[in-house]
């Protein structure tokens, strides 16, 4: 993955530091990161657990064994993304939830087809390149394009 503007052709670009990533939601929730690629627009959400112990089944994370709204907040903030890219677009830009787990002594995922992508930080690249590609080149970058824009999120 890269911060480069994407052509489209291969690979991803993350924003970072980006209007986009400065978004604070009203209910308290923010975007840690956008990722942009052939496969799709993916909501990242960076979730740090050192040496913690990670679950997650059809519908929840647990953190040494409490329950989390990591995955309810991920949906939400996806759909909030979806919403927020789609209008300027000019077409339905479909958002998936990614939660980035970051220094967890060990994660298990016990999903064959989870709502929500939980990944190791060290596992981001690779899941998202190999995912079956969805978009256009012309479709990545105008959604990126919109997506650098400030006023995109100011409304």
């Amino acid at each position: 993955m890269s911060n480069a503007p994407p052509d489209g052709s291969e690979g991803f670009v993350v924003t970072a530091g980006s209007p986009c990533t400065r978004v604070q939601w009203a209910t308290g929730t923010d975007i840690d990161h956008l990722a942009f690629g052939p496969a799709g627009v993916f909501a990242i959400n960076s979730k740090r657990h050192p040496g913690k112990t990670l679950w997650y089944g059809d519908r929840a994370v647990t953190v040494n064994g409490a329950p989390t709204r990591h995955i309810a907040a991920s949906q939400s903030e996806a759909r909030k993304v979806s919403r927020t890219l789609s209008t300027p677009c000019g077409f339905q830009v479909s958002v998936r939830p990614v939660i980035s787990v970051v220094d967890a002594a060990k994660l298990t995922v016990k999903s064959a087809n989870p709502p929500v992508l939980v990944l190791e930080v060290e596992h981001l690249d690779r899941v998202l390149s190999g995912l079956t590609p969805t978009l256009s080149a012309d479709q990545v970058a105008r959604i990126y394009a919109v997506a650098r824009r400030a006023r995109t999120w100011s409304g």
